[in-house]
Order: C-alpha cells, then sequence, then structure tokens
C-alpha cells in the first residue's frame, strides 16, 4: 500500500501534467498506466498522425511554387513516424515522470472505494489509497457502429492506421471527422486508393460548413473517393483477404478499412460505478476538474475522459489546473474559480482551438456562428478569401478563406475559422484575442507584419469596419 497524496488513473497528457502539477505544489503523485506512458497522443494519435501527413503537405507545398518539383518515398515517411514515437518504447517517458518525482505503476486501475485504488499488475493485484485525490484521466475510446458484417472482418481504428507497417493498395474510411479526413488525405499521398464514406452531408460536422466543403474538395482533388450522405449498409470478406463494402448504390473491394467513427469516454472498466456513477459514460466535473455527484472533494477527471473538449492540449490545460487546485486545497488555499481564474478551466467552455491538419488545413477556436447564436449572442460574421500578399507569396493561386464571429454587443471576438494552406500556425492569435476578449476597436492597433499570411486580419477588421 502506496503512500502517496494523488493517485492518477491514466498516464496520457492529461495525466501527466495532474501529476506534475501536484508535485510542483508539493505534492507526491504516483500515474497508474497499463499501456505505455504518453498515452493515445504520443503514440498512436497526434504525433503518428502528423508525421504521416507532414512529408505530403511539405511535398505538394513546394509542387504549387513555379519551377519546383519534388517527390518522396513512402517507406522514409513510415520510419520517420517510427522514429517520432520510439518504435512504441515508452522509456524516455517514464524517465521524465521519474525526474519530475512521479512514480508510474504498471498495470489496470480501478476505484474500489473512497480515495482507494486497484492495480492489477504484472506481479499481481496492489491497492493504493491516496491521501488526498484520486483523478480519472482514461482518456476515450473508439465507437464501433452497429454495421452488420462489421465483426466478421478485420478492420482498421486509428491506432492501426497510425501505426500501419505497410501502405495498402486501397483502404476504405468510414467517418468524416478529424481522424477520417486527416487519414485519408495522409494514405492517399502515401500511395493508396481511398474512398471515403460519410453518413452526413458533409465533412466535419462540427466546423463551420465552408470548411467541410472545402476539405471535401481538397480530398477530391487528390483522387480521393469523398461519399457524403453514404451509409455503410453492411460489410463482409472478400477473396484475397479484403473486405467488401456494400453501399446503398453499389459495392466497393478495399484491402484495410479504417472505422473512424468517433471516440467515448472510457469510463467503462474502471470503477466508477461504486461511487455511484455510470460505467461508458462521461465524469461531469466543475471548473476545477472535481467529479459531480461524488462527496469529499477526492474524485477528480481531466481529459477526454470529462466529455468536455478531447482535445490533447485542453487535457493538457486541465491537468495542470487541476493539479494546481488539489495543491492549492491540500494547503487550505482559497482557490481562485473566477471566469478565467488560475483553477478554473474557462477556457473549455468558450475558447478551445483545433487545427484539422488537412490540405486545406482548418485553423479554428471559439463559437461558429451556429453555436454563437444557439448561446442567444446576437453576431456579425465576416467572411473573407485570405487573399494577402503573404499567401500569394505561400503558393501560387492560393485559396482559402476566414471567418470572424462578433459579439455586437461586447464588441469582441467569440469565433475564427481559418481554412487554407499553412493557416495552423495563425490560430493563436485568434485565440488570445478570443480569451483576452480584446475588443475589435483595440485590434485595429495590432498591426500584422508584411507581408505575412497575419494581414489576413487587417483585411479581416477593414472589412468590419466597413
Amino acid at each position: 500500500m502506496a503512500d502517496v497524496d494523488v493517485i492518477v488513473l491514466g498516464g496520457g497528457p492529461a495525466g501527466e501534467n495532474v501529476a506534475d502539477y501536484a508535485v510542483k505544489a508539493g505534492l507526491s503523485a504516483l500515474v497508474v498506466e497499463s499501456e505505455l506512458l504518453g498515452g493515445e497522443c504520443s503514440f498512436w494519435a497526434c504525433i503518428p498522425s502528423k508525421t504521416l501527413l507532414r512529408t505530403g503537405h511539405a511535398v505538394a507545398a513546394v509542387r504549387r511554387l513555379p519551377g519546383t518539383t519534388a517527390e518522396f518515398d513512402p517507406a522514409a515517411v513510415l520510419a520517420r513516424r517510427d522514429e517520432f514515437t520510439h518504435d512504441w518504447d515508452d522509456e524516455s517517458q517514464v524517465q521524465w515522470a521519474t525526474g519530475a518525482g512521479i512514480r508510474v505503476v504498471r498495470g489496470r486501475g480501478r476505484l474500489v472505494g473512497e480515495r482507494t485504488v486497484e492495480v492489477d499488475g504484472p506481479d499481481g493485484p496492489e491497492t493504493l489509497v491516496a491521501n488526498r485525490a484520486v483523478v480519472v484521466c482514461t482518456g476515450s475510446v473508439p465507437v464501433r457502429p452497429p454495421v452488420p458484417g462489421l465483426d466478421e472482418v478485420r478492420i482498421w481504428g486509428s491506432r492501426e492506421a497510425t501505426s500501419a507497417k505497410e501502405v495498402p493498395p486501397r483502404l476504405g474510411v468510414l467517418g468524416g471527422g478529424v481522424v477520417g479526413c486527416e487519414m485519408a488525405q495522409a494514405f492517399r499521398r502515401l500511395g493508396s486508393e481511398v474512398v471515403l464514406l460519410q453518413r452526413g452531408p458533409r465533412l466535419l460536422p462540427s466546423t463551420e460548413p465552408f470548411a467541410g466543403e472545402r476539405v471535401a474538395a481538397g480530398l477530391r482533388a487528390e483522387g480521393v473517393d469523398v461519399r457524403l450522405e453514404h451509409a455503410l449498409d453492411s460489410v463482409a470478406p472478400a477473396p484475397d483477404d479484403r473486405i467488401e463494402l456494400r453501399t446503398a448504390d453499389g459495392t466497393v473491394v478495399v484491402d484495410e478499412l479504417l472505422v473512424a467513427t468517433g471516440r467515448r469516454p472510457g469510463t467503462a472498466s474502471i470503477g466508477v460505478e461504486v461511487v455511484g456513477l455510470q460505467p461508458g459514460q462521461p465524469l461531469r466535473v466543475d471548473d476545477t476538474g472535481l467529479v459531480e455527484g461524488v462527496e469529499g472533494q477526492w474524485l477528480y477527471a481531466a481529459g477526454d475522459v470529462t466529455g468536455r473538449a478531447p482535445l490533447t492540449h485542453q487535457g493538457k490545460y486541465a491537468g495542470r489546473i487541476v493539479g494546481a487546485a488539489i495543491g492549492a486545497r491540500a494547503g487550505g488555499a482559497q482557490l481562485d474559480t473566477r471566469p478565467w481564474g488560475e483553477h478554473a478551466t474557462t477556457a473549455d467552455h468558450v475558447a478551445v482551438p483545433q487545427v484539422v491538419f488537412t490540405d486545406p488545413e482548418v485553423a479554428a477556436v471559439g463559437r461558429t456562428e451556429a453555436q454563437a447564436r444557439a448561446a442567444g449572442i446576437d453576431v456579425r460574421v465576416v467572411d473573407i478569401p485570405i487573399a494577402v500578399a503573404g499567401s500569394s507569396l505561400q503558393a501560387d493561386d492560393y485559396d482559402g478563406a476566414a471567418r470572424m464571429v462578433v459579439d455586437t454587443a461586447r464588441g469582441v471576438l467569440v469565433g475564427v475559422t481559418f481554412v487554407g494552406q499553412d493557416v495552423a500556425e495563425m490560430i493563436h492569435a485568434a485565440t488570445v484575442a478570443v480569451v483576452g476578449e480584446v475588443p475589435v476597436d483595440r485590434l485595429w492597433h495590432a498591426v500584422p507584419a508584411f507581408p505575412t499570411m497575419s494581414e489576413v486580419w487587417l483585411r479581416l477588421l477593414e472589412a468590419y469596419r466597413a
């Protein structure tokens, strides 16, 4: 039985940050992890997927400049991906944790009582009791749709796609969200023929409509067979170990099928029922990370498992605040839970940034127009093409678009979306404007450097003032 202040279930980015900030607050912490320390992002999601995309994006950008040619070796891309994942070895992550004063316990952990966790480790079960808090950071798991025959064929989830050792000749992608779009593009550029089936009328349905439309056009221009409003009726084994996809208008045979139809919080097998919570459901938390419906201020959660903002950077943000809040409570300090306070995850509600690393990229923060209006905000929307000196220098015939959503009553931005080549690096400026609630009149004095793509800010503000 360990003598420790904070037990963290799950060693992904959220859990690592909780433990790190708890230790920085003067507490002891351990992380329970059954797989690789560093979690989904480091080994099966953000890092390997962006590595698979990056070379193709760079080559496409070069080809958009006159008098240039470029090619690449798909095998070299896969090898570079392996370097970034350290060949799926987490020793460097463990060294970081140990150096930060965090103990790592291998095994599957589950709640068995107040502040008590049982770990089914390699040396048998171990019971751990936290002096202060248990924090659930068990992330999310893929959702498998009820498609007839799906259990009878070999399928890829996002893990299999990002860790693939070979490029399949023909890839089927089920789902038009971020994972589906990014992997469709990555494997198309690596050499696969790709068919993408999306049940709904557009790709990336949580973004502004024009973003999904432009990404669909970009994928189609590269030869991806994008089929909107196409449900997968059933699947079946096909000759030569392939897979037959059956839709209302015919069949398609593929070598691999990526099922990218969303994720749900990973709470099904961690013992939440012992504290009266429902397995498989998100853990609802307040802005300090305390789980609602559990007495005693000892159970916290951060990251995807809360269902709030399932993105790595938001999980890390929540982890920092939760770790600091636990430390403050342990020391008897008054917590600052005001909006934008030291111990409040305010950004989860109004200022979540996200980048979809397709080509064109989608970079957005805050509310969409529809979300803002649904929240009762009187908004004015400004739409312009990204057509400035910086974008013209970036690529011949640059084609991009920008949207600014302004709360007219307060005169501040509540949402920004950019779509185009290389727009990802512009999103933090928009995030600062939304988080800081910078008045539009003050933004007029934030002069963008010439000739950069950031001049789009000047054009947005000119359109707003017109």
